[in-house]
Formats: C-alpha cells, structure tokens, sequence
C-alpha cells in the first residue's frame, strides 16, 4: 500500500537549527567516543601476541562491527545535520550509510551470539565432554558473522528498497517497511532470546558444578567469586542489548501498525528515531566495556598502554580459552 496516497502532503514543518544541533550534535559526540574506543581495543589485541586466542579473536571482531556501526552513525549523523529532510523523505545518498549501519548492526548481533556459544563451550567443558574452540574456528564464525551481515543488511542497495515507490518507511525511508519487519523482527529474536537462554545456561551450568565440588567438598572461595563474574556478566550483556535495540525495534513496529504521515510524525517520532540511533551506538560503547575490560588481563594491557613498563605481563585467556 502506498502511504503518500494516505497522506493529505508530503511536506513537514523546517527543522530549526537548534533541534538539529540539539539532536546532531551528542550523535557525532557518541559516535566518535564510540570510534576512539574501539579502534584502542583492536590495536590492543592485534599487538599483543598474548591476546591472539579465540575469545580475543570474537572481542577483536565485535569491535570491529561496533567500529563500523559507529563510523555509518558518524556519517547519517553528518547527513542529518547538513541536511536533515534527507532522513526524512529520504534519498539515494542515504541509503547507502543505512545499508552499511544495517550491515554492522547485523554484524554486532551475530558476533555477540558467538562470543556467548563461546563462553558456553568454555564452562561446559569441564561438566561435560572436554571441548575447546580453536583460533580458525573463531575466524571461520567470524567471516560466517560478515557474510550473513552483508547479505541481509546489504539487499538495500541490491533492489530492496522504496525510493519513490510502495510501502515506503516514514522513520527511515528509502527503506522499504517490510524490508525492517524482515530484518528486525528475527533478528531481534536473536538478539535477545538467544543470548538470554546461552547466559541462562551458564548459570546453571556453574550452579552444578559448585554443588558437585560442595559434595567433594572442594574450595568455593574462588569459585563462587568466577561464578558471580560470569553470572553478572551475563546480565549486564543481555539488559545492554535489551536497553539498546528495544527503542529501535519499538519504532519499527510503530511505523509498521501507525501508519503514520510524515507531517504526522515530526518532530516527536523523528527525535524518537535519532534517540533510538544514539542507544545502538551506546551498545557499541558499552561492549568493549562489558567484554574487555571486565576481563582482567586485557584491561592491565590497556593500562600498559599509558604506564608502560618492562616487565612482561603473562596473560591468560578466560574460562581456560
């Protein structure tokens, strides 16, 4: 259905400078802190031959989505304040930077599943049969995770999009309304349930293996202290995501059942929408955090990065990695 024959006019009030600004603004900020952040963790991991070890592998990738994410939320956040109606009625200038902020969104999602079945394998090696993922494994999921990305986030730019055609979004036009209902909805799915019984499972996993050391009467102390690390972790992970992309998420369902006017929607739903887009970019922020530097040698190693020192750091993967 097209929705401009719905609409009475296509025109919308002018932005003012200051909503632009106001909105722009913290956007490039975000993105930038976001940028800055991520390319320290890969400098960290590609230097240090220490950290070439699976896990450190699928951190060093997802910081890579997190840093293409970033960098397409710089460059709509560039767009949007040269020329704001362009994310509105859309154009084929933005379509581009959507498709590739689709791409590394994709990306991230993917790679966050990884690093959870990672950490799975990991403690349940020693409940169960003794598994350990190799370095090429944690590459092939890697170039598994880019290349689903690329194919689903990049059909935009392959035909699937509504630049002066049916069915076109109103918070994010020239992409086609059913294209995000294909995209988030499964992808959400993903996102969240996946992770969430992953984590749940390592929780449970380490209850059984405290209760089995409890009976051989082994020492907890420094066990119940991984176990709250990991459990924490854990939480921390899934309510990021959740926090993240639910916003998103929300304002694709919105502009899927309102069918609503673009004079309809300014200005409340379009600042919903760049709100939504800082929220991602804060999940970019948050998990070289969440990953990283909770994990204790590599945040010594980002430390050694300001206070160098001779001493050599031995440093040991987590969860026997």
């Amino acid at each position: 259905m097209n929705r401009d024959l719905n609409c009475s006019g296509n025109g919308t009030k002018v932005w003012s400078s200051q909503l632009v600004l106001g909105l722009g603004i913290p956007q490039l900020t975000i993105n930038l802190i976001s940028v800055a952040f991520n390319c320290t963790v890969i400098f960290t991991i590609v230097s240090t031959k220490d950290l070439h070890k699976p896990i450190f592998v699928l951190f060093c990738n997802l910081a890579f989505s997190d840093l293409f994410t970033s960098s397409s939320g710089f460059w709509i956040s560039i767009l949007f304040i040269t020329d704001p109606e362009s994310t509105v009625f859309g154009s084929k200038d933005i379509l581009v930077p959507y498709a590739f902020y689709t791409i590394s969104i994709l990306s991230t999602i993917y790679n966050q599943v990884s690093i959870g079945i990672e950490r799975y394998l990991a403690v349940a090696e020693g409940f169960r049969t003794r598994y350990r993922i190799s370095r090429n494994q944690s590459l092939v999921a890697a170039l598994i995770n880019w290349t689903l990305a690329f194919l689903l986030g990049g059909m935009p730019l392959m035909g699937w999009d509504c630049y002066k055609k049916e069915n076109r979004s109103v918070l994010y036009s020239p992409l086609c309304i059913d294209y995000l209902i294909f995209i988030t909805i499964p992808n959400c799915v993903v996102a969240f349930i996946l992770p969430f019984f992953t984590y749940l499972s390592i929780i449970v996993i380490l209850r059984k293996q405290k209760c089995a050391m409890k009976a051989h009467r082994q020492t907890l102390g420094a066990y119940k202290s991984a176990e709250l690390q990991v459990a924490t972790t854990s939480i921390f992970i899934w309510l990021l995501a959740l926090v993240s992309y639910a916003p998103f998420f929300a304002g694709v369902i919105l502009d899927a059942t309102m069918q609503l006017c673009h004079a309809e929607a300014y200005p409340r739903v379009f600042v919903f929408r760049n709100c939504s887009a800082m929220m991602i970019t804060m999940n970019c922020l948050g998990n070289p955090i969440i990953y990283t530097l909770k994990v204790k040698n590599l945040g010594h190693k980002l430390r050694l990065l300001k206070c160098p020192s001779s001493n050599r750091i031995q440093v040991q993967a987590i969860g026997n990695s």
